[in-house]
């Protein structure tokens, strides 16, 4: 691989996805390590930092920069729009991010956010609507940037 990974899930077929923040790009690898595609993001999604796969083909990505758009999106299998995405520009405010930089997605789709500089975790709807927070960043001691959710222990 040519471009400098960022992020890495896997999908349903048992792919690797790994996201390309510098290039704006997602590649998609079989599991013996063939890239079988490379989908280049809309302009507007800067510095994506990991993305997941959904059964439907389409995408949850984070994404953001310094002076630029945080939020989270929902983009088209191909990679070529956003279908639709949670907030704007970076902040603290509920429904804001600064550094939404990891994903989970269970089993119905709702969206787990780690948001590293406010140091909490949102969830959002299969629709990408705010819900509520999970953690806040007084339960935190340091700024949590990776997320990991073991749905058997969800659903007992």
């Amino acid at each position: 691989m040519n471009d400098e990974p960022c992020g890495l899930s896997v999908n349903a077929d048992h792919n690797l996805i790994v996201t390309c923040l510098e290039v704006h790009k997602i590649k998609e690898f079989s599991p013996r390590g063939d890239l079988l595609r490379d989908v280049t993001l809309p302009d507007d999604v800067i510095n994506p930092w990991h993305a997941i796969q959904l059964t439907n083909g389409q995408f949850i990505l984070c994404h953001g920069a310094e002076e630029g758009v945080h939020r989270v999106c929902k983009v088209s299998e191909d990679g070529g729009h956003i279908i639709n995405s949670h907030s704007g520009p970076p902040g603290s405010n509920t429904g804001q991010y600064k550094v939404p930089r990891h994903l989970a997605v269970d089993d119905n789709e709702f969206v787990f956010v780690v948001d590293v500089n406010n140091r909490r975790v949102t969830l959002l709807s299969p629709t990408l609507d705010h819900k509520r927070q999970i953690v806040s960043g007084d339960q935190f001691k340091w700024k949590p940037d990776l997320l990991c959710l073991d749905i058997q222990r969800v659903s007992e």
